[in-house]
């Protein structure tokens, strides 16, 4: 269905309406405002609402929705706006939907280990409030200090912690969420185990707004662990960084984070934000790094994991191991991580590609991503959470032309999703589908599952008002 065929464009009268349910100053149209909300971090593009509301209760968005969906106004969910699949980005224009005002931590059950939220509270802000209670909220995106818990949600968010912790939907306890015609419900219930009827929180968790708005979580927390080690490794062949990731595992090691970034990519971050201050050299034959952490409460048994881990790490040609001597250089090697898709960007336009498999093939996938790029003449930068096998692959447009970024390039992913799925993993591991990847939906999905998918969002959305332009082709 081509959607803005049918879709409202909104007039004077649908703004009136707007200030009715919210005040007029959450009500933002001006041209600033609608670029402001026009992009989120995908690659260079933009398209923008007609306008942008901020809702603070439940209620607001009832009544947003309710009339929307009567009137048949598309309507996209946005957070944060740090997204890498075009999953906040308006694509048919309508309302944007801000949730910055719905940023309350409505509270913090310790007795429970729980925590409800609303959606618009910033990761980080959240992590850090659990952990003056002595308690952990695991999920851990690079963009945790900007982005919103919401978004996390719709993305099913990982991050470095997921390789011992897991990711969003492991934290999920039970949503609040608002239907397209208004309805409100609960998806679950505030308990660990629950096996009644079907399970419609982790249907809503990853499913980038397409279905329902989340309007509040209650998440489940952990104890903090007390104590961490964390080395930096360098390799002077990349495949064997990715080699010795499964090594490590088999040695009966679960690190809390093991990372995988090409010597590029650790380069780009030096030259490009000098403020990080890590003050290290890397030798010339060096090609890619290993970041390892292992955290836990007795430093014996975290000292006993390093050494199993050096004894997998000196089978292979590496260079002299780092190890953080305090938290201030902790922070910095973590930083650096972090900082790795901004430093991209501030190179050249690029297309992020977050490609999983299961972690023994990631020797295979780096491999075949840079044989692929040798054929359609694009550079590529890898980088990612090694210990999962998630690679973010990184393809900069830097000298190509127009045409060969729009055509050869988009080649060139396909092949490198086919590969992807030959090894038995998936072309999304936590940026999700959005706008950019729909296409490429085929290589994972058979015509019946698609329109299975279909079916369920026809369900929840009959009038397609929902993000629009997401996840189905």
């Amino acid at each position: 269905m081509e959607h803005n065929k049918v879709y409202k464009s909104i007039n004077e009268k649908d703004l009136s309406h707007f200030r009715n349910i919210l005040q007029p100053d959450r009500v933002l149209f001006s041209q600033s405002d609608l670029q402001r909300y026009s992009h989120d971090e995908t690659e260079d593009l933009s398209y923008f609402p007609e306008v942008v509301l901020k809702p603070t209760t439940t209620e607001e968005v009832s009544k947003i929705l309710l009339y929307c969906n009567e009137l048949k106004i598309p309507v996209t969910p946005s957070g944060g706006r740090t997204g890498l699949s075009g999953g906040a980005i308006p694509v048919y224009g309508g309302v944007s939907l801000s949730f910055e005002k719905m940023n309350r931590i409505i509270s913090l059950d310790d007795d429970n280990l729980q925590m409800t939220v609303e959606p618009g509270v910033i990761t980080q802000v959240l992590q850090e409030t659990a952990q003056k209670k002595g308690l952990f909220y695991p999920p851990d995106p690079s963009s945790r200090g900007s982005c919103f818990i919401g978004g996390n949600i719709a993305e099913n968010a990982g991050g470095p912690k997921a390789v011992k912790y897991g990711v969003t939907k492991d934290y999920i306890l039970n949503l609040e969420i608002v239907l397209p015609n208004g309805s409100v419900l609960w998806t679950g219930a505030n308990v660990l185990k629950n096996a009644t009827g079907y399970n419609f929180t982790d249907l809503i968790v990853g499913s980038e707004g397409t279905l329902a708005v989340v309007t509040k979580a209650v998440l489940k927390l952990i104890p903090y662990p007390q104590k961490s080690l964390l080395m930096l490794v360098p390799f002077r062949k990349m495949e064997e960084a990715c080699m010795a990731v499964s090594e490590i595992f088999k040695k009966g090691v679960v690190p809390s984070g093991l990372e995988f970034m090409e010597r590029d990519a650790i380069d780009w971050v030096l030259e490009k934000i000098p403020q990080l201050d890590l003050n290290f050299e890397i030798s010339d034959e060096i090609q890619a790094h290993l970041l390892i952490e292992v955290d836990g409460n007795y430093e014996t048994e975290l000292i006993s994991d390093c050494e199993k881990i050096y004894s997998v790490l000196e089978q292979y040609d590496c260079e002299e191991i780092l190890f953080a001597e305090d938290s201030i250089q902790k922070d910095k090697l973590w930083a650096m991580r972090r900082r790795v898709a901004e430093a991209v960007k501030a190179f050249s336009i690029y297309k992020e590609e977050d490609t999983v498999v299961p972690r023994y093939h990631l020797p295979e996938l780096l491999l075949g991503v840079k044989k692929i790029g040798e054929k359609y003449g694009f550079k590529s930068v890898c980088y990612g959470h090694a210990g999962d096998g998630n690679l973010h692959i990184n393809i900069i447009k830097g000298d190509l032309s127009d045409s060969q970024w729009n055509n050869e390039v988009r080649k060139g992913i396909r092949e490198i999703f086919e590969l992807t799925a030959r090894l038995n993993g998936t072309i999304s591991g936590e940026h999700g589908i959005g706008l950019v990847q729909k296409e490429f939906l085929d290589v994972v999905f058979d015509d019946n599952t698609i329109e299975l998918m279909k079916d369920i969002k026809a369900t929840f959305d009959p009038n397609h008002i929902l993000n629009p332009g997401k996840i189905i082709p």
